[in-house]
């Protein structure tokens, strides 16, 4: 193998580990930019908060919320379960 061939062989695999990392930071970005967004939107709590949200998201576009509405969904399931476990403890269904 030449030095220019072994010299090529580097730059490829230095430019392939930094779009791996781009595509990393990007991904962690947006990870914490979801974060954010999940715990702004668990500040509406009482049903006339979440009503007051739903209305707000209605008047825009399904493909715009969709992310929202996702995240929505995912803490409705969270409390709806946390609630269970408080009811009743040992998860059990009762017969």
């Amino acid at each position: 193998m030449t030095e220019r061939t072994r010299l090529k062989a580097i730059l490829s695999a230095g430019a392939a580990t930094t779009g791996v990392l781009d595509r990393a930071s990007n991904a962690r970005s947006a990870r914490r930019a979801r974060r954010r967004l999940a715990q702004q939107i668990a500040a509406y709590r009482t049903p006339a908060e979440r009503l007051e949200l739903d209305l707000i998201l209605g008047r825009h576009a399904a493909e715009d919320v969709h992310e929202i509405e996702e995240i929505l969904r995912h803490q409705d399931a969270h409390r709806a379960f946390a609630e269970r476990m408080r009811v009743n403890p040992g998860g059990r269904v009762p017969r």
